[in-house]
């Protein structure tokens, strides 16, 4: 999410990075479809592919020197594709996430989604030597337009595979609803953040009992 005033007014936006409160960047993936259940509509925070690797730097997936060679070689033709494959890998991760919240099963062509996203990165993945021991790491010598991709789709499999999920929650704000996980100590958080969602509600609730 991009942090902004209250949530997102369009204000500052492209100097202001993305605020990542869901403690994972599945759920911050999740969440760059702001308001996205409020009656006036919803805001598009991963307009193109720059937003994209901004993103995908921020939350620590690539470096600095990658996201360079990205904004620099990769067309706009290319990017279009990709940001249109982590589109549909977000919402993906959305109905499965906000159906397990409510005890529902997602939609099955959801799951084919994440599937062919899972796959595909998987097979991208090659074994390495990294000085101790052997792992698996996508390719980074080259600009390749997917990598933010790639990225996220193994970010997305790790979570939901995961006990984490376990810790789900979503904001209270019935407009907000970006989800996180509840790491408070006693399990009781409520807004995806207290000075956005939380005051705003506060302050409509005191509002309202001033107008009785």
């Amino acid at each position: 999410m991009e942090i902004q005033a209250v949530h997102g007014n369009g204000a500052g936006k492209r100097e202001r990075g993305f605020e990542l409160i869901g403690g994972h960047s599945a759920l911050d993936l999740a969440n760059t479809l702001d308001w996205r259940f409020r009656n006036s509509g919803t805001e598009e925070l991963l307009e193109n592919y720059s937003d994209l690797v901004r993103f995908t730097k921020q939350c620590g997936l690539i470096t600095a020197a990658e996201s360079r060679r990205l904004l620099r070689d990769v067309s706009e033709s290319q990017g279009t594709k990709v940001i249109a494959g982590v589109r549909e890998l977000r919402e993906a991760v959305a109905q499965h996430l906000y159906a397990a919240l409510q005890g529902e099963r997602a939609p099955a062509a959801s799951m084919k989604v994440l599937d062919a996203c899972f796959r595909d990165a998987r097979e991208q993945q090659r074994l390495v030597w990294t000085d101790t021991k052997l792992a698996w790491e996508l390719p980074r010598a080259s600009s390749l337009p997917e990598l933010p991709l790639w990225l996220l789709s193994l970010e997305t499999l790790e979570l939901m595979t995961s006990d984490a999920l376990l810790r789900l929650r979503q904001c209270s704000n019935p407009e907000c609803r970006w989800l996180f996980l509840d790491t408070s100590k006693n399990h009781t958080r409520r807004w995806c953040d207290m000075k956005i969602c939380g005051n705003r509600m506060k302050a409509r609730r005191f509002k309202a009992q001033h107008r009785l």
